[in-house]
């Protein structure tokens, strides 16, 4: 299957699964994607991610996570830079999401990282989507 936005794809993947109350959720493997799963991980919106391989072909498995009261711990998930509509920010006005409480993530020169990481190291770049 052709996506125009495997982003887009991957972001609603993980949507629908918290919405529908899932352990998991599964989608096609790449390496940007992986990127994205690392820095949800990190910044501790979802529990783990590995790479599974059936019938030659990669999967990228996320693990959700949910507090002590089974709520998500994603609220809200947003893709902000479009295949159509690029959004590109200078390293003095990395955006903020929710005053600091989420976290944006850009795809920067250095790699993807987390809004906090790159206001940190001073270099902007495409911002990819708002987690909080």
């Amino acid at each position: 299957m052709s996506l125009s936005d495997p982003i887009a794809d991957m972001l609603t993947r993980v949507r629908n699964a918290y919405a529908a109350g899932l352990k998991v959720a599964d989608m096609p493997h790449s390496k940007m994607k992986m990127e994205l799963a690392r820095i949800l991980k990190r910044e501790g919106y979802v529990a783990d991610y590995s790479t599974e391989a059936e019938d030659g072909k990669r999967t990228l498995r996320v693990f959700l996570k949910y507090d002590l009261e089974e709520t998500p711990v994603i609220k809200g998930i947003k893709r902000i830079s479009k295949p159509s509509i690029r959004r590109y920010v200078g390293a003095a006005s990395v955006p903020r999401v929710l005053g600091g409480l989420g976290v944006a993530v850009l795809s920067t020169s250095a790699g993807v990282m987390s809004d906090r990481e790159a206001r940190r190291k001073h270099i902007g770049g495409e911002v990819i989507c708002y987690v909080w």
